[in-house]
């Protein structure tokens, strides 16, 4: 059950970093966020967060599947 939380967590913050970038490049407006340039430095580095914790929980799902 481990594995599963980290592959929730990473896809959460592949989606909400997601979500900050295209604010902060003004892409999606009617935020306090919008245009903001240092939203759309962070998105991309909670996105990339996301990605390791998703390689992280494949690993643990993985690993725990081959103990008996």
């Amino acid at each position: 059950m481990k594995g599963w939380s980290w592959l929730t967590a990473g896809l959460l913050c592949v989606v909400v970093g997601g979500l900050w970038t295209a604010q902060g490049l003004d892409l999606l407006g009617g935020s306090v966020m919008s245009g903001v340039t240092a939203w759309a430095v962070i998105g991309p580095i909670v996105v990339a967060a996301g990605f390791a914790m998703i390689v992280i929980g494949v690993r643990v799902r993985a690993r725990s599947k081959q103990q008996p």
